[in-house]
């Protein structure tokens, strides 16, 4: 292998995190070249954040662990890169591209790296609307980056990390928040950098029917950090894609699957929550949401699709009473929910944010699952902890901000199920899940619809609309333009 610019090579590679009861990497040696797109696939826990944040630099030099073996960029040990130099060479976007913003205006986020970097005032006005317009971000300019959508920040983030031109990029789910348009557009302009050939791209990503087509190389983890293969990704396939999907990792599909036949339409029950007249701006002047009318009843599954930026996440907040409309009512019941008692909100509406981390509170998984719960709800939290995956014997004592970012999201769902809303708000709630846990959340959320609940789905899932819901409200630019009912095929 040329060990030029944008090559990366892996020997024995290994890492375990200070407390950890088993390694997140275990004996992985791979070779990219330069200019070539590795996909790294695998179920949740299995490391593939880990090997992303190493690539970059910041495993181990940001976290406490033993590391093992050798990984080199540019054909120098990651370990003896000066840091600024290696990231000037590797960009990376993280799964919480919030994490990433860190300046109040779009132009001035996307030049803040480059500012770091010593560039030319001149080469940098000249560069940061060119990394806007990679995005899809033109016109976005003086926007505030706190007031955007999860897949505006997100694309943000790859902007002000593209705009460097980094030799290696580094993405880790880039496509997590982005509606199916966006998630489109995205590949389109990852495959017009991958054809200039100066860019080596390391790619985790659950979305492969996208993604695989790109890869030059795929290198499938197992739950415990270690490979299972690497290769072309048809000879992966042909040599282990029944191990694969044992293991929970989605594989491409030539066409969509028809979901499940039986699920009710339009069912029919005392009204739980409605909306009239609602109207809501971050900035008064910039409305999110116009004229909003809505009424939902028991065990209806309603799933909130539509581009990003369109309203959803913003709708379910208001539902639940985390807002305040500026004009119109929401009612929950009979009352007003951003006027209810805290201890009452909780039992009556969940709400679970887009980012888990934003809803958790201890230090602990078994202290953030048991939080506030009777003597009787704390058994049945163990029992779904289980089935889960995140069994407490195993999880419990684990720091919540150290799972992975499948795991938090599933804590982040059992510490709102368990208490059994009677409205329950989910902001892509299959966001990072392999399929395991894809088919473990949807059984138990279904169990709970069965019982009554009014589900509210925020999400770019096709296969969570296809598997869970019956009715679809569709969003775009803060108006509802469609309400209908899911059609199956037979």
């Amino acid at each position: 292998m040329n060990d030029g610019p944008g090559s990366i090579r892996a020997r024995d590679l290994g890492f375990r995190y200070a407390g950890a009861t088993r390694p997140a990497l275990s004996d992985l040696s791979f070779e990219v070249g330069a200019g070539q797109t590795l996909l790294v696939v695998g179920p949740s826990g299995s490391g593939k954040s880990t090997l992303a944040l190493a690539i970059a630099g910041l495993v181990p030099r940001d976290f406490d662990g033993a590391f093992e073996g050798s990984l080199e960029v540019d054909g120098t040990e990651t370990r003896t890169w000066d840091p600024a130099a290696l990231s000037a060479r590797v960009g990376i976007v993280f799964q919480d591209p919030e994490s990433q913003l860190v300046m109040e205006h779009v132009e001035d986020d996307v030049a803040f790296g480059l500012e770091n970097r010593g560039w030319l005032r001149g080469r940098m006005i000249a560069r940061v609307p060119e990394a806007l317009r990679e995005v899809g971000l033109e016109g976005f300019e003086r926007r505030r980056t706190s007031r955007l959508s999860g897949g505006e920040q997100q694309r943000v983030a790859l902007g002000g990390v593209l705009a460097a031109m980094p030799g290696v990029l580094v993405l880790d789910e880039p496509t997590a928040n982005l509606d199916p348009g966006g998630t489109t557009d995205f590949f389109a302009r990852l495959a017009a950098i991958k054809s200039r050939g100066d860019t080596s791209i390391v790619l985790v990503e659950h979305r492969v029917d996208l993604a695989w087509p790109l890869a030059d190389l795929v290198l499938a983890l197992d739950g415990e950090g270690r490979p299972i293969d690497l290769g072309r990704p048809d000879e992966v396939l042909v040599r282990s894609g029944v191990r694969m999907r044992r293991e929970g990792i989605w594989l491409p599909e030539r066409s969509p699957r028809p979901g499940p036949v039986g699920l009710p339409a339009n069912p029919t029950g005392p009204t739980l929550i409605e909306a009239h007249g609602l109207r809501f701006g971050y900035d008064h002047t910039d409305p999110i949401l116009r004229d909003i009318d809505l009424v939902a009843g028991r065990a209806e599954r309603i799933a909130l699709v539509g581009p990003n930026g369109s309203g959803k996440s913003t709708l379910g907040r208001l539902l639940v009473g985390l807002l305040r409309p500026d004009h119109g009512t929401v009612l929950l019941g009979a009352d007003d929910p951003s006027r209810l008692p805290p201890a009452e909100l909780a039992r009556r509406a969940g709400y679970v944010f887009q980012d888990p981390e934003t809803q958790f509170l201890t230090n602990t998984v078994a202290d953030e699952v048991m939080l506030g719960l009777r003597p009787d709800e704390r058994a049945a939290s163990a029992d779904m902890m289980d089935r889960l995956g995140l069994p407490l014997a195993e999880f419990g004592a684990r720091s919540p901000y150290l799972l992975s970012g499948g795991e938090a999201r599933r804590l982040s769902l059992a510490c709102v199920l368990v208490r059994w809303p009677q409205v329950l708000v989910l902001d892509e709630p299959t966001f990072g899940q392999d399929r395991h846990g894809h088919e473990a959340l949807v059984e138990i959320i279904r169990e709970r619809l069965d019982n009554g609940i009014c589900l509210f789905a925020a999400t770019h899932d096709r296969r969570f609309v296809e598997h869970v819901a019956d009715r679809i409200i569709e969003l775009d630019e803060g108006w509802i333009v469609d309400d209908r009912p899911v059609t199956r095929a037979a």
